[in-house]
């Protein structure tokens, strides 16, 4: 038969429609076979396979704390003022010295001492020497333990913030609270998982990367709440719409969602769609709820400092924290300061201004929230953390006042609860404080610590992004800080 005769078949040759036909005909009719022997499934058993991205998940190994509190305390608070006593410094006031620092003004030489500006007494069975800026915090120094040789990799606010919340100076990483999230799933589907609270005059710099999902599908970021009124703005349901309509509407959609999951073979990101849905029309009910104080007695409230100018505020917002926590929710993050100057931690013009201001409104709500969660028997399975993007330097930034310019180089945080170290200070100083000497740690350090707690191995928990196993805490094997864990 000669070529022209073969390729009769519209242009095709017998064998290539064959082949083609078959393939359609026959594997139809396979298909329909191996559906009888249920080789396939049933399509209520592919919908039951479908699982929430925010379905709770186990951990890596037996948790201390089941929920994180990180209070941040926005600018860098001053450590030599607060809770890192340096006697040698007392008598020192205007002195120059040679001291080697780094922050926002560039790398200087040397500078004019600027000693503490309050009095340090030693409190608890510990004998903690802390600060008058911290009087009602100090009563609980022998639940904390103290951080004094943290370091960080910029003196830069930006930068700095996103490393203390997602262990990279530049945009793009998941926030920690996006990762716990990630490893752990929420107990509660009516709430989210990761909840930021800023201050009313504003969020810190660089604003929702702080709380970002990064590369992760955005259903782990973190969720901002209000302290007052509506949590969440424009959450409540339409007043137009009947009764049942919102239900009716959401399963229509999850439904819809599901079926194109299954005909893609499963996509996480159209599962994370389905889980957001559901968490939005979740909340208009339960989140309301959550921060509603009113359920509150008068005796919480005074306790927390709401209704008091100055800790009205922050109190709430503690107080949140705490019905947060006792509702599952993994990760709460609260920021003390907002916007810019001094209306943060960030005291370049007058310290005692500052932070009398910043102190005052914190201090109370601090130690109640401390309190609150110990009498509860909560505090042993909820890890609080307390602390700002990096300290302060122990020389004035100007030719006058008491300013203190960014240091990176060495600065304290703590810890209480979630399986930690009561009355122990880990790390040092030197004499002024200017960085750190004794057990130095990284920031990096603080987040293996956090997800040890929580049950996860920071080398193991990774989210697979460019061509690389991303972890929170780099590429690098990172110890917990060991000496604070109970």
């Amino acid at each position: 038969m000669s070529n022209s005769s073969k390729r009769n078949f519209c242009g095709r040759t017998r064998r290539e429609f064959l082949w083609q036909t078959g393939g359609g005909f026959g594997a139809a009719a396979l298909t329909s076979m191996l559906s009888g022997d249920g080789f396939f499934g049933s399509a209520n058993a592919a919908e039951a396979s479908f699982q929430s991205p925010l379905s709770a998940k186990l951990p890596h190994f037996a948790p201390k704390a089941k929920t994180v509190i990180f209070l941040f305390m926005y600018g860098g608070p001053s450590h030599m003022d607060t809770f890192d006593y340096k006697p040698k410094m007392k008598g020192m006031d205007g002195k120059t010295v040679e001291v080697k620092t780094f922050g926002r003004g560039g790398h200087k030489p040397g500078g004019r001492i600027v000693e503490p500006r309050w009095d340090f007494k030693q409190h608890g069975e510990c004998g903690k020497w802390v600060s008058s800026l911290f009087p009602n915090v100090a009563k609980h120094v022998d639940d904390i333990a103290f951080l004094h040789s943290m370091t960080a990799d910029s003196p830069i606010h930006g930068s700095a913030m996103l490393m203390m919340n997602s262990g990279k100076i530049l945009s793009g990483s998941p926030a920690m609270g996006s990762w716990v999230n990630y490893g752990l799933g929420t107990v509660n589907e009516d709430l989210p998982g990761f909840v930021v609270m800023l201050q009313p005059v504003g969020g810190p710099i660089s604003g929702a990367k702080n709380w970002s999902s990064g590369y992760m599908p955005a259903t782990y970021a973190g969720t901002v709440f209000k302290g007052k009124g509506a949590p969440i703005l424009d959450l409540a349901a339409p007043k137009d719409l009947p009764e049942g309509v919102q239900r009716e509407l959401l399963d229509s959609i999850q439904n819809a969602n599901t079926r194109h999951l299954q005909s893609r073979g499963g996509n996480s990101d159209l599962a994370s769609r389905i889980a957001s849905y559901e968490l939005a029309y979740n909340m208009q009910s339960t989140a309301p709820e959550a921060v509603d104080l009113g359920q509150e007695d008068q005796r919480t409230l005074d306790m927390y400092g709401v209704g008091n100018a100055p800790t009205d505020d922050f109190g709430r917002r503690c107080l949140i924290a705490r019905r947060l926590a006792q509702r599952g929710v993994r990760f709460i993050q609260l920021y003390s300061g907002g916007a810019h100057n001094d209306d943060n931690w960030d005291a370049h013009g007058d310290l005692e201004v500052n932070h009398n201001r910043h102190a005052g409104a914190t201090d109370q709500p601090v130690a109640a929230l401390l309190a609150d969660l110990k009498q509860r028997g909560m505090l042993d399975e909820t890890l609080v953390v307390w602390g700002g993007e990096f300290g302060r330097q122990p020389t004035a930034e100007y030719a006058k006042g008491s300013g203190r310019d960014h240091n990176a180089y060495g600065f304290t945080m703590w810890m209480a609860g979630g399986g930690i170290k009561g009355g122990v200070s880990h790390g040092t100083t030197d004499e002024l404080g200017s960085r750190a000497v004794e057990n130095p740690l990284h920031v990096r350090n603080m987040h293996a610590t956090i997800l040890h707690q929580l049950g996860l191995d920071p080398n193991r928990l990774s989210y697979f992004y460019s061509g690389l196993e991303q972890k929170l805490v780099g590429v690098e094997e990172v110890e917990p800080i060991h000496e604070i864990i109970a």
